[in-house]
């Protein structure tokens, strides 16, 4: 009973520490929506091999959306006029990073380990961008993925996708064009996109994180650090393994990356996790070969692996370079928040949980009665 006890408290500080980094995060994520207009960025996407690349993974870094998510825009972007190669560092830098994996970031993770973290996507994303342009050129075809490219509602039929923002869009009327909403109202629909749906979709994923973080904290054996300091490549070897074919979005991963660099593990194998994990899973393989092709896949996945070891080795580098270790400065960041701040965002970011929880057990409901 003690044991489970522990364990409980583990999790319950985990979860503390994030609380108000989390509702800062979503805030400004309700505000890029409100502001952060993807028609102006579409038509610099589809002409040359590397401008185009760059800015779409730039424009992605930002958006909080995760490797599910990100798939109906990506083929909005494509049906769009975007290259496959913007497609793809779209694809990889939005999951990777957004601005509430990076508030997430900085509340579990040091100063250094928060920089590097969207750097390491954005090269990422532009790498694999460019090497997709340069090594798999193709005729463009024509999309039939998506209807309209709206930056967070567009869909994917048949995707696999199980986020609530992915569901079925109306297709009536696609060649009219919608004028624009008051601020006032596009800031409530912003609200509702972030503490809403945004919310609904990273709750499980975020809630298995934190459990596994705390997990990792009470269980991990002390030997971890010194296995992973003594074998560095082997254990971001190991760390892309694991990451590649698991379902975490980039909020949910940083908890469990946070509690195995406590527990030793070299900074370098933990970045490797957040890059690999993110942007690829068993799901998004499988829609990247069928929206480019199968050599598109093959080019994804090597890049990613490729790039996620050599920042990763670059991290552990730096740290070394500046004389510091990860474990000294972990969570310091969460430290200057008061404990009574923490607790109330805490409750809120549960009863925010739990409201959603709520309302979408009734909208499937009140569905099936209407079926």
């Amino acid at each position: 009973m003690n044991t489970i006890k522990q364990i409980f408290l583990e999790i319950w500080h985990v979860y503390l520490d994030v609380s108000v980094f989390m509702l800062f995060g979503f805030l400004v994520a309700a505000l890029l929506y409100v502001f952060f207009k993807a028609d102006k960025i579409k038509k610099y996407l589809g002409k040359g091999r590397i401008k185009p690349v760059l800015l779409s993974a730039l424009f992605g870094i930002p958006i909080p959306l995760c490797s599910c998510g990100v798939i109906p825009v990506v083929a909005g972007l494509k049906k769009q006029g975007a290259n496959d190669g913007a497609a793809l560092a779209f694809m990889i830098a939005t999951p990777e990073s957004g601005v509430d994996s990076i508030a997430v970031s900085w509340a579990m993770l040091d100063p250094v380990m928060t920089i590097i973290r969207p750097i390491a996507g954005l090269v990422t994303a532009v790498a694999t961008g460019i090497a997709e342009n340069f090594l798999n050129r193709r005729e463009p075809q024509k999309e039939k993925q998506c209807v309209n490219a709206d930056p967070f509602f567009d869909v994917v039929p048949d995707s696999g996708c199980a986020c609530s923002s992915c569901g079925a869009i109306d297709a009536e009327e696609p060649g009219k064009i919608k004028t624009e909403p008051p601020l006032s109202r596009r800031l409530i629909q912003g609200l509702n996109f972030a503490f809403g749906d945004l919310l609904t979709d990273i709750s499980k994923p975020f809630a298995i994180g934190i459990l596994i973080a705390g997990i990792i904290t009470f269980f991990f054996p002390a030997e971890l650090g010194d296995w992973s300091r003594n074998n560095p490549f082997l254990s971001m070897l190991v760390m892309l393994a694991a990451g590649i074919p698991m379902y975490v979005c980039a909020t949910s991963s940083t908890p469990i990356a946070a509690a195995l660099i406590l527990k030793g593990l070299n900074p370098g194998a933990a970045l490797v996790f957040l890059l690999a994990g993110p942007a690829t899973n068993a799901a998004t393989m499988g829609v990247v070969k069928n929206i480019f092709s199968t050599r598109a896949l093959v080019i994804y996945l090597s890049m990613i692996a490729v790039c996620s070891m050599t920042m990763g080795s670059l991290l552990d580098l730096s740290y070394q370079l500046l004389g510091i270790q990860a474990t000294a400065v972990i969570g310091q960041a969460a430290e200057v928040i008061p404990h009574n701040v923490e607790l109330a965002a805490a409750l809120i970011l549960a009863g925010l949980f739990l409201r959603n929880m709520i309302t979408r057990k009734h909208d499937h409901q009140h569905g099936h009665n209407h079926t």
